[in-house]
């Protein structure tokens, strides 16, 4: 009588339990992506323009210091004097439109900046960023 051995092995692969993980996988990705909420700046970038926009009044020069501290046309200001001489002068303009120029100094710390920046975007004032001197 003769036997024969199995020797051959089997080449199948039973892909029923991977495609449940990458379901669930992909279900949570999905729900997670979902959940984060980008935290940027929302910056105006300049775009072309064929006509020269004229200002109606002389913006304002916003200068900080390397050591943090804060100018208005050459006046020593604090971050709290700031924004309360800029919500005033918003509320003077009977179009309420007001432009600042940001100057901050080569080594002045990122914080600074961001400061005068969110005191602007709150504010809703056009504000303009210089290179660092």
């Amino acid at each position: 009588m003769g036997l024969k051995k199995n020797t051959k092995v089997s080449a199948e692969f039973n892909m029923s339990s991977l495609t449940d993980i990458i379901f669930l996988l992909l279900i949570f990705f999905m729900l997670t992506s979902s959940m984060v909420i980008p935290n940027a700046l929302n910056l105006k970038l300049p775009g072309k323009s064929r006509t020269q926009a004229v200002p109606k009044s002389k913006p304002y020069q916003i200068t900080i210091s390397k050591d943090g501290k804060y100018f208005v046309n050459k006046k020593r200001v604090s971050l709290i004097a700031l924004e309360k001489g800029l919500k005033k002068l918003k509320q003077k303009r009977k179009n309420g439109k007001v432009s600042i120029i940001i100057s901050p100094d080569a080594n002045t710390a990122n914080e600074n900046v961001v400061a005068v920046m969110d005191i602007a975007y709150r504010l809703g004032i056009d504000a303009i960023m210089t290179k660092p001197k």
